[in-house]
């Protein structure tokens, strides 16, 4: 939605620490973190009409990051209830 930030400190609160102690620590993780910020900049520049590609991109680009934000939680969740970085 426009005005609203996705960026995964605003989207994981609760795992702020966990978020920079994991971009550090576990490459896969950084590189999902990567993605997703890119695909969320896209996002936003679209939303914020910079860019105007089709609704089917758009709804393909939001799609993705769901998915990747999805992927990210799952990490965040089963790092916090292991206690351990990857």
């Amino acid at each position: 939605m426009l005005g609203e930030s996705h960026d995964l400190f605003h989207e994981f609160p609760e795992y702020k620490d966990r978020i920079s102690d994991l971009r550090s620590a576990d490459p896969r993780f950084a590189q999902l973190y990567d993605e997703y910020h890119t695909v969320n900049d896209e996002v936003e520049r679209i939303e914020l009409e910079l860019e105007t590609p089709s609704d089917m991109y758009t709804e393909t680009l939001k799609k993705k990051r769901l998915h990747l934000k999805d992927e990210i939680y799952a990490i965040l969740r089963k790092v916090a209830r292991s206690g351990a970085l990857a």
